[in-house]
């Protein structure tokens, strides 16, 4: 690296609030009281599949998306029987998913449950997890300001997020999100209403791990709170996350049935059932 770009990097970081750190791309960042947040840079994954609970799944080698995977989440029992049609939906590949028309986001909480890469970025007034997988960004803010008024706040896919530091742990409350039937939380066929309620506390636990421990409660779904960990590794320095539109190359259509069939690379569906 030249000298002129080295400066040019370090003047850059000075007027954003941030100092260059002796090793190349860390994140050096003070919080408002003086003490230094975490380093969350780089490019990260989330580990295991795309189950959203790997600890209660079943069976344990299950997978969202193919037929009797389920999750132990504590619906009501109005919730439990949409979750069971869900279940038996996804079994003949009937399952809804709102992001297979494209361009729909992710949502709230399915935002750490995508299947590519993510990347946090740390700043004293507000962070923000972009997904790879997207398009996904959701806003934390740690500013001091509260939730939007119920005047004010309408259902979104990634919910309002206001947070603060717990020393090294991001802790943050998230309300507002759309909910079922306009998101889903994963492929096995569980969901929530757009009454969710969610405490996150993420931090970084060794120098290659980010824990993500959610607590989630819907008075409307549930009878008593969901508890979820979720855990991402940091990828190898230099990687990098690309922007791409699910359209792009889409080998995936849904017919008028609501089947997903997958097209071979002759544009014809690979798929025995096609109805």
């Amino acid at each position: 690296m030249t000298r002129a770009l080295w400066a040019g990097l370090a003047l850059a970081a000075m007027m954003a609030g941030t100092a260059m750190p002796s090793g190349a791309w860390a994140q050096k960042v003070i919080a408002k009281d003086g003490h230094e947040l975490p380093d969350w840079s780089g490019v990260w994954q989330m580990v295991g599949n795309t189950v959203f609970d790997q600890a209660t799944k079943s069976p344990p080698n299950g997978v969202a998306g193919l037929p009797n995977t389920r999750e132990a989440i504590p619906y009501n029992a109005e919730w439990m029987k949409k979750y069971e049609a869900n279940i038996a939906k996804v079994a003949v590949d009937r399952f809804p998913d709102p992001v297979t028309t494209c361009g729909t986001p992710s949502g709230w909480p399915r935002d750490l449950n995508t299947p590519d890469t993510n990347e946090f970025v740390v700043r004293p007034e507000q962070s923000w997890i972009i997904t790879e997988n997207g398009p996904n960004v959701v806003r934390i803010y740690t500013d001091g300001r509260p939730h939007l008024s119920a005047d004010d706040i309408w259902p979104t896919y990634s919910g309002d997020s206001v947070g603060h530091w717990d020393g090294d742990t991001l802790v943050f409350d998230t309300i507002g999100v759309k909910g079922w039937p306009y998101q889903i939380i994963d492929r096995t066929g569980a969901i929530s209403s757009d009454q969710l309620h969610t405490v996150t506390r993420m931090r970084r636990i060794d120098a290659s791990t980010i824990e993500a421990d959610l607590t989630l409660t819907d008075p409307v779904a549930f009878t008593g709170p969901w508890h979820v960990k979720k855990t991402f590794r940091r990828l190898k320095d230099g990687s990098r996350a690309f922007d791409y539109a699910c359209g792009e190359n889409q080998r995936n259509i849904v017919t008028p049935s609501g089947k997903t069939l997958t097209l071979g690379t002759d544009g014809k569906p690979i798929d025995k059932d096609v109805n």
